[in-house]
């Protein structure tokens, strides 16, 4: 076997040449092939919206689906994207040169504010049509607006943050009446809360975000045009509606923490990318001066959530003295910058611009960049033309940036549903790992690729890295399909040989303990893997034939257990006398072939854990298969280790409750030679009827008989019914046995007189005990005293038998008085009979004229009747009519056979010309049949009245009404 490794190892070698080959001529390593059928779609798709609007876009803004613009001077278009067809405008009504400066809709689409170029601010809520001014607003130029994700609603805005453009931060609240359209003052209140300043002075609030966390714990995050400032402060549970006050109150004496830069575009503008709706934002990118601050958010930092912080300077194209950025958008993993005439897309992960659309002239500057948080729609919008960006599979090509900056398990997880993307991952994770001398690592990256398998491995044997190479070779062997049988086979061969290989360099080694007890228990992972169970067992004999060239027995005996090889295992324990041992196997693999091969050899050794591995086995042995181990067994051994085979086949009988003639015979033949008190036990338990006694009676009697044990024997003779033969012999032991034995005939008198005679004669004869022959009189009453007496010799005297004649004659007398009295008891009862005969003859009842049948309630008397002893009268037909449904079926047509017949004897003879005397007969005899066909009818009709007797029990459950008639007789009630 180890040659034909080393053929393998040699065919390595020229299969990575002519890899190596292919390699040059531009064939690829993957079996992937990659090719692209059609064009992928852009990840940033535009979409020009058909509207064409009446006069120039100012503002506009979308959230929930919800689209506000303003138009002109005075006009306020309001659209749900859900319903395009259906737009409101809505008339802010001024009069006045004022223009909207800046428009803010709150998260939920329902609160839309107006910022007034005059320092003023308007409110509309989606739900009316008519806009109110905020007064205690007047005054402010309105730049930001923080809004109250947690406890706003359709008709509140909770408490809410506003930035103006002199660096003053306002606490504010708006609610819709629910009695009026709008209370007196919509703005319930508006008070300073904070003022953010530059090293010049107070700044514009460019931007303001708030975000609440566990524990009440909120984070308001306030924008300059060159700082980022951060408030951190907890509002106690329950008092969220009194505002953020006391968050501010915190920072009275001390500046926040702030983040600030050089450069200054005049305003700043931050964004934030929520992955889903109604969770924390996961990270941010602030559009500022000198570039843009992406980074994520770290809700569990204490002081500042700002994290894994980079600026990206702007592209080099873009100069903030002439074309600065206007707005910025943040996705998943781009920020999108909108510049006067296009839009640039930039990976946050590399810094490098993927994408960039230019706008053509004819659609004038472009103004402004939002995105719905809600839908992940973004939009643009110019003075007279809208445009919508979808985004389309953003993670598409992450994966080749994550890899390029050896992130791989960041592109695995973006590439795990693109096969062929995730090849090249892990091959380029295997090469780094194996440069920076991770083989272990390597090895189960290269596993996992389509790499070829003979360039991989030669790659690890040059490199001598050989726990590697197992590493490699148990990975390729786990992926492998079940089909691939050959595949299977090479490698699990040849892992067997390096596992070995490598077992013995450490065996040798005392150091190297700990490593050598961690390869032994891969090795038998490997060995008793499920998966490769069907490779081993098949090629079981190369496996044995590698472990036996090893001369590594302790796994030859690992891998025989694993296959199910118990009766190799059990054999080599023999073999090394290590009995318990094999037993242990035996009794814990309960193979029944293997304990009827093995018992002869292991209860020479040890019968008593033989014996109980036995008994443990229950029912699952056959215990026939066992007799011929154990009687070689007891014809060596002392009467002590017999007493094992005894123990077994009792459990056999008396627990198992074993019926085979064999078990049973060898028991009794164990008893007979060891044990003649549980012998007799043993016959009287089995009982005495032969047919359910499982030992052969005719052996049992034999080995009794030849053994001397006389009552055994007798016993037997009972159970065979050779009472005499068990009489003869029980009278050889004692003379009460041989009484037991004369009774046993019940149904046979002579023969038991002939045995308690026998049991006489040999007390009269024998014992000569006169004494005991008496007693043998009043043992048995078939037995007389004249039967007695012949057996008495000539010179024994009356004394002796005085009482007995005596008794005997008063026995006669009284038997003849009992005759007497039952004579006349005879005679009485037979004089009652007649005189009960005789009354029953004069019997009669009564029935008046207006009496009327039972059943049908018309007079009685004017048809044939019936009347019965309970006092119930019926017509004769009617008592038909009622008993004949209810008769069984042969009485049914028995009473229409005697019907037909009563009718045939009621018809007049059709013969005129009959002599006289003739005529007389016959009628005399047709008179006689028909008494007798009526009295049989009368049997059958009246022999119980239909309500009183027993076919009205039987009728109980009968339904009142037939089923069959049920739906007529209801129609008759309606």
């Amino acid at each position: 076997m180890a040659s034909i490794l080393d053929e393998y190892e040699d065919s390595l070698h020229r299969s990575a040449a002519v890899q190596q080959s292919r390699a040059a001529v531009g064939i690829p390593h993957s079996g992937y092939v990659n090719a692209r059928l059609e064009k992928e779609t852009p990840i940033f798709n535009k979409q020009r919206i058909d509207f064409a609007p009446p006069e120039k876009i100012n503002s506009l803004v979308v959230s929930s689906n919800q689209l506000c613009m303003s138009l002109g001077k005075d006009t306020l278009l309001r659209i749900d994207l859900g319903k395009p067809d259906e737009p409101n405008q809505v008339e802010l009504g001024r009069k006045d040169e004022a223009r909207v400066y800046k428009m803010f809709l709150d998260h939920t689409g329902s609160h839309l504010l107006i910022a007034l170029n005059t320092s003023e601010c308007l409110y509309l809520n989606r739900s009316v049509q008519k806009v109110r001014a905020l007064s205690r607003w007047k005054g402010h130029l309105i730049e930001s607006v923080g809004w109250n994700k947690f406890l706003g609603s359709e008709t509140n805005t909770g408490p809410i943050l506003v930035g103006t453009s002199q660096g003053q931060i306002y606490e504010a609240e708006i609610s819709v009446s629910e009695g009026s359209l709008f209370s007196t003052n919509p703005d319930q209140y508006f008070r300073q809360v904070y003022t953010l300043e530059e090293e010049s002075g107070p700044a514009p609030v460019c931007c303001l975000e708030i975000e609440r966390v566990i524990e009440g714990k909120f984070f308001i995050i306030a924008t300059t045009r060159k700082r980022l400032f951060q408030f951190v402060g907890k509002v106690p549970e329950g008092t969220e509606q009194q505002g953020f006050s006391s968050i501010f109150a915190m920072h009275a004496d001390h500046l926040p923490s702030f983040r600030e830069f050089p450069a200054n575009l005049g305003f700043s503008e931050i964004a934030f990318y929520t992955p889903k709706l109604r969770s924390n934002p996961r990270s941010f990118a602030w559009m500022m001066g000198n570039g843009v601050l992406y980074g994520t958010l770290d809700y569990s930092r204490p002081d500042s959530i700002l994290s894994d912080e980079r600026v990206w300077v702007y592209p080099s194209d873009i100069d903030i003295t002439v074309n600065k950025p206007i707005s910025i958008v943040l996705t998943q993993f781009h920020f999108l910058l909108l510049l006067p005439d296009r839009v640039k897309a930039v990976c946050t992960l590399n810094g490098q611009v993927v994408f960039q659309d230019l706008f053509l002239e004819k659609f004038g500057l472009l103004t402004r960049m939002i995105k719905d948080p809600t839908v992940q729609q973004i939009w643009i919008h110019t003075e007279k033309v809208v445009f919508r960006y979808h985004v389309q599979r953003e993670s598409r090509d992450v994966w080749k940036m994550y890899m390029n900056m050896n992130k791989f398990d960041l592109a695995k997880e973006y590439c795990k549903d693109r096969p062929e993307c995730l090849d090249i991952v892990l091959a380029k994770e295997a090469e780094h790992c194996f440069q920076n001398k991770r083989y272990l690592d390597s090895a189960k990256c290269y596993a996992l690729t389509q790499n070829y398998f003979e360039e991989i491995a030669l790659k690890f044997i040059e490199a001598k890295q050989e726990e590697a190479l197992m590493e490699f070779l148990i990975k390729k062997l786990s992926n492998l399909k079940p089909s691939e049988k050959t595949q299977t086979t090479l490698l699990t061969t040849w892992l067997t040989e390096l596992y070995l290989n490598w077992l013995g360099i450490l065996e040798g080694d005392p150091s190297q303990r700990n490593l050598y007890l961690d390869t032994r228990e891969k090795f038998r992972t490997f060995l008793s893997s499920p998966k490769n169970k069907e490779c081993l067992f098949n090629n079981r004999a190369s496996i044995y034939d590698l472990l036996a060239s090893h001369g590594d027995t302790e796994h030859m005996v690992y891998f025989a257990v694993i296959m199910q090889d118990y009766e190799r295992v059990v054999a080599h324990h023999c073999q090394h006398d290590e009995y318990d041992e094999a037993l242990n196997v035996l009794s814990r693999h309960r193979d029944e072939k293997l304990f009827y091969k093995f018992s002869p050899v292991l209860i020479q050794h040890i019968p008593k854990k033989v014996v109980d591995a036995w008994i443990s086995m229950g029912s699952r042995l056959d215990a026939r298969n066992l007799i011929p181990a154990l009687v070689n067994y007891s014809q060596s051994a002392s009467t002590q280790q017999i007493n094992e085979a005894i123990r077994y086949m009792e459990f056999c009988v008396y627990q198992l409750e074993e019926t085979q003639q064999a078990i049973h015979n060898y028991l009794l033949s164990l008893y007979a030679l060891c044990r003649p008190d549980s012998l007799l036990s043993y016959l009287e338990q089995a009982g005495t009827n032969p047919n359910r006694i499982h030992y052969d009676l005719k052996y049992a009697l034999r080995l009794c008989a030849e053994h001397g044990h006389h009552r055994a024997c007798v016993h037997i003779y009972k159970v065979m019914e050779l009472y005499e033969e068990a009489v003869d012999l029980a009278l050889q032991v004692d003379v009460d046995l041989a009484k037991s034995c004369a009774d046993l005939p019940e149904d046979d008198e002579e023969l038991r007189k002939k045995l308690w005679l026998k049991i006489a004669r040999h007390v009269v004869q024998e014992e000569k005990d006169v004494k005991k022959a008496m007693a043998c009189l009043s043992s048995c009453a078939l037995l007389k005293i004249e039967d007695v007496l012949p057996f008495f010799p000539d010179f024994v005297t009356i004394d002796h038998f005085k009482e007995a004649i005596c008794n005997s004659l008063e026995d006669y007398n009284k038997h003849i008085e009992e005759l007497k009295r039952e004579m006349e008891e005879a005679t009485q009862s037979a004089k009652r009979i007649r005189e009960d005969i005789q009354e029953m003859r004069n019997k009669y009842g009564s029935v008046e004229p207006q009496e009327k049948c039972a059943s049908c309630d018309f007079p009685l008397l004017n048809r044939p009747f019936y009347l019965f002893l309970c006092g119930h009268m019926f017509h004769y037909d009617c008592l038909l009519q009622a008993v004949f449904p209810n008769l069984p079926a042969y009485k049914q047509a028995k009473l229409e056979d005697l019907q037909k017949k009563l009718a045939a004897t009621s018809q007049p003879s059709k013969s005129h010309h009959r002599p006289k005397d003739a005529d007389t007969i016959s009628l005399g005899k047709g008179q006689q049949s028909r008494e007798q066909i009526k009295a049989d009818i009368d049997d059958i009709v009246a022999a119980e009245c239909v309500y009183c007797g027993e076919l009205m029990i039987r009728s109980i459950d009968k339904p009142f009404i037939d089923p069959q008639k049920y739906e007529e007789e209801m129609q008759s009630w309606l």
